[in-house]
């Protein structure tokens, strides 16, 4: 019988993943509890859940990212946590990986995963994305998720990180338009991110960030390597920061128009 300081609680947040929950889910079968946090999905994705035997899952509205993996994090009864997006996968090797760190004799409070990017069905290798890592493995009781970010979360870590050898698989592209929607979303709360730290809209930013993003990736950092795929990558990802700017203009407007009708 493993061990209570063993076991593994499976964490994800959804909306509309019909087409990617569904092997998500099968990859972290080995976990002892799945708990799945749904922002309201439209798609049939609550349903498959909720008929699904291994899953607890919930409805909670969705604020931010931030607050939900919050929200999801205190439902979880188990001392290790895997941390997932819903088009993510673990495959084989380091599923046996994952399972071998947390039964170690002093394992590190939390882990890193690099991650390989799948553009539809292949694999992109540049692009910005080869170097990229998340922490998805942690003991629950040593992090938490910092509230200084709505988008891009971070772990706070209360202890020493390790990395895992084997690479998480992430579908991050299932079509332009969905890509699309994403990073203008992202792009949104990152604005009212800085909105909120009182950074201001200037045109210098505007202009240059995206360029330089668009830039970095695809040269600097061999988009150009990936081909096709590389120039929509690295184009939607600038577009992100593109609609950062629009929208925290956007708000700056918003909050003078508010001052101006509460003035005496």
């Amino acid at each position: 019988m493993k061990k209570e300081n063993h076991k593994i609680t499976a964490l994800i947040i959804t909306y509309n993943e019909m087409g990617y929950i569904e092997h998500c889910i099968d990859s972290v079968s080995f976990a002892d509890e799945i708990v799945v946090v749904d922002s309201y999905s439209t798609d049939g994705t609550y349903e498959y859940l909720q008929d699904h035997p291994k899953v607890k899952v919930l409805q909670h509205p969705f604020s931010n990212f931030t607050l939900q993996k919050t929200f999801a994090l205190t439902q979880a009864s188990n001392p290790w946590i895997l941390f997932l997006d819903a088009d993510e996968i673990v495959p084989e090797g380091l599923r046996k990986e994952i399972e071998a760190t947390v039964q170690e004799d002093q394992p590190h409070a939390a882990y890193w995963f690099y991650r390989k990017f799948m553009f539809q069905k292949s694999a992109l290798r540049f692009s910005g994305w080869q170097t990229d890592k998340n922490y998805r493995l942690f003991q629950k009781d040593k992090a938490k998720f910092s509230d200084k970010k709505i988008v891009h979360e971070t772990l706070e870590v209360n202890g020493t990180s390790g990395i895992l050898n084997e690479k998480l698989i992430h579908y991050c592209y299932k079509n332009y338009e969905d890509y699309k929607a994403k990073m203008l979303n992202y792009g949104r709360l990152k604005a009212k991110e800085d909105f909120y730290r009182e950074k201001r809209f200037n045109y210098f930013y505007y202009i240059v960030k995206p360029a330089w993003k668009f830039f970095n990736h695809f040269i600097l950092r061999l988009g150009i390597l990936d081909g096709k795929k590389g120039i929509i990558i690295c184009y939607l990802n600038s577009l992100c920061d593109l609609e950062r700017y629009r929208e925290l203009k956007k708000l700056e407007k918003k909050n003078e128009l508010a001052y101006y009708l509460v003035m005496p």
